[in-house]
């Protein structure tokens, strides 16, 4: 029997049907995969949770990064001009 692939996006409809309490041998039956593929997938998506909540985290921290880059940017051009005057004007 040749093995099928199920994309993430369909293993995670499953999941959550199951969490939502569909029974699992309901869902099971429809998608026929074996109770056991399915707590796999479970306990996979649970396990991974935490990782959605993440994103917002990651974002401002790089938001922030991206900030304070702009801000050493233009310090960093404001002293090259105050430099440049400096040898232009000697004195």
């Amino acid at each position: 029997m040749q093995r099928r692939k199920w994309d993430t996006k369909t293993k995670v409809q499953v999941v959550i049907q199951g969490l939502k309490g569909r029974t699992v041998a309901e869902i099971c039956g429809e998608y026929q995969i074996s109770q056991n593929q399915y707590y796999q997938w479970r306990d996979q998506f649970l396990s991974n949770a935490g990782k959605a909540f993440e994103t917002a985290k990651q974002s401002r921290t790089e938001e922030r990064l991206a900030k304070e880059n702009e801000k050493l940017k233009s310090l960093i051009g404001e002293l090259t001009l105050e430099l440049k005057k400096s040898d232009e004007w000697p004195g």
